[in-house]
């Protein structure tokens, strides 16, 4: 009898592929994570099918899209009644075990179930001396999130009952907002880093959403994303804001030379002569503090697979590395994620096992956040039940996809306008070649806009031509046709997994 594998599922949290090395961007360095891509495969087009926190959770432990395990934004909690992967697993004999961030509810009826052990964070959390719900009970931990999320993955480890395999997840704070290093990481990067192309993007030739979004590095973020203080108050960078009784913003001064900001742990004062100096600054700022949050990430993947190597585990454990979705770094000048657009849209994975994994892999397929769980499934020897909605990578891992996998990626964002980013509602697919988005809810509330009524939109890219998604082809005569195929593979999809279709369908 073959030996059941373990599973060691380390994701993040708002983890960008360009920001792992593995991925060839070159704006940082991930050597533990990048292992996983040399020992094992890296996925270049591992897709999320909703890209917010809560529902990409819920549909890697249920294996089904969010409509039908009904979490569809950050307020819709997961009914801890309903059967998901670690339960499954549980029954085949397994040991199962989460640590870190949660996300999914909190309260009796939301608790993580299907778990032998689980100590998780409430809420989003805290970077520093957090609280955490440990089987029931509430405590207070001293220390950085991100090792004390390992050190508690690893005791687990240790403590395990090591006659049956085992399942973790091991789920990261980090990089989430506000992008809080470990102070030994503070200042790891003293050089600039490169501005994306795209970052002074002026939204022309997209839908209207994109201009809409409040996701600026330039206007939108925060001072403590940040790190910063202004002595005249306020909360936003270069934004001046009276005090709490009167929270009525104040604009930013014309002469950004009045702007004084404040650096929170070393009291160094910044100002600056323009405004473009200003915005790099701003971008400067964001970038390093979410990379050196990473720096704590890669310290602990390396951690575990020391570990695992020191026990003589590495064989025969399955070691996956990925983020409950992609992000915006700098791209079309955004941070957050939300949108179907390729940085928001791609998760980063990688995955070694060394039993079965040939090393230095590369895979091109298009795969979903719903594969995730028949993968797991499928490895262990576990029934896939009928009711997921994903299919095992397996093949992929191995190098043989079949002949009729799914080359096509849904998403559906709900949360339309919400109030933090401003982020519409809509759906799309992507293949192999073309993504196809609409955007279909009402009241865009922008100048042009149909007043009070529908002012629904349709976008078209192409991927290869135009991979940084700047010009949509939508109404192109030349593109008709594959506006139809586009649209009929939208529709096939939709159909298939039982969404409600918004706009109207082709005959």
């Amino acid at each position: 009898m073959t030996e059941k594998p373990n599973i060691v599922f380390i994701m993040a949290d708002d983890h960008a592929s360009k920001a792992i090395s593995a991925y060839n961007a070159g704006i940082n360095k991930t050597p533990n994570i990048d292992r996983l891509a040399l020992e094992g495969m890296r996925l270049n087009h591992c897709y999320v099918t909703n890209s917010i926190c809560t529902p990409s959770r819920a549909a890697i432990l249920t294996g089904t899209y969010n409509h039908v395990n009904c979490v569809t934004t950050l307020e819709t909690p997961l009914n801890n009644r309903l059967p998901n992967v670690a339960k499954h697993l549980q029954n085949n004999g397994y040991q199962t075990a989460i640590i870190g961030k949660w996300h999914l509810g909190e309260g009796k009826e939301y608790e993580p179930s299907g778990f032998d052990f689980w100590s998780v964070l409430p809420g989003q959390g805290d970077y520093f001396d957090p609280h955490f719900l440990e089987m029931g009970d509430e405590i207070e931990v001293e220390g950085y999130a991100t090792d004390i999320i390992t050190n508690k993955s690893i005791d687990w480890l240790k403590s395990r009952d090591q006659s049956k395999p085992f399942f973790l997840m091991c789920h990261h704070k980090a990089p989430h907002r506000e992008w809080e290093p470990n102070p030994k990481y503070r200042d790891i990067f003293t050089d600039d880093i490169a501005v994306p192309d795209t970052f002074n993007d002026d939204y022309k030739n997209r839908a209207k959403a994109a201009a809409a979004a409040k996701m600026r590095i330039k206007q939108d973020i925060t001072y403590d994303d940040l790190g910063l203080v202004q002595p005249e108050g306020g909360s936003e960078v270069g934004e001046r804001a009276r005090p709490k009784s009167n929270r009525r913003k104040i604009p930013n001064p014309s002469d950004v030379s009045e702007i004084r900001l404040i650096d929170k742990h070393t009291g160094e004062v910044f100002q600056f002569t323009t405004p473009e100096e200003l915005h790099n600054f701003k971008y400067q700022r964001y970038i390093k503090r979410y990379l050196a949050t990473i720096a704590s990430i890669d310290d602990s993947v390396g951690e575990i697979l020391q570990f695992l190597d020191d026990n003589n585990l590495t064989k025969n454990t399955i070691v996956i590395y990925t983020s409950d979705q992609g992000f915006f770094i700098g791209e079309h000048g955004w941070f957050d994620k939300r949108f179907i657009y390729e940085e928001s849209f791609q998760m980063p994975f990688l995955v070694r096992y060394p039993a079965q994994i040939t090393p230095g892999q590369v895979n091109n397929d298009i795969c979903c956040n719903v594969d995730f769980a028949p993968t797991f499934l499928d490895y262990t020897g576990t029934v896939i039940p009928s009711y997921m909605q994903g299919a095992s990578l397996r093949p992929l891992f191995e190098n043989k996809t079949p002949e009729n996998w799914s080359q096509t990626a849904y998403h559906r964002y709900w949360m339309h306008k919400d109030p933090d980013h401003n982020a519409f509602a809509h759906y799309g697919i992507r293949n192999q070649r073309y993504k196809l988005i609409y955007w279909y809810n009402e009241g865009f509330d922008l100048p042009g806009t149909n007043e009070g009524g529908e002012d629904k939109e349709w976008e078209l890219f192409d991927c290869h031509e135009d991979p940084m998604e700047l010009f949509n082809i939508y109404d192109k005569p030349s593109h008709q046709n594959v506006v139809l195929e586009m649209t009929r593979l939208l529709e096939q999809k939709m159909l298939s997994i039982g969404d409600q279709i918004e706009h109207q369908r082709l005959k």
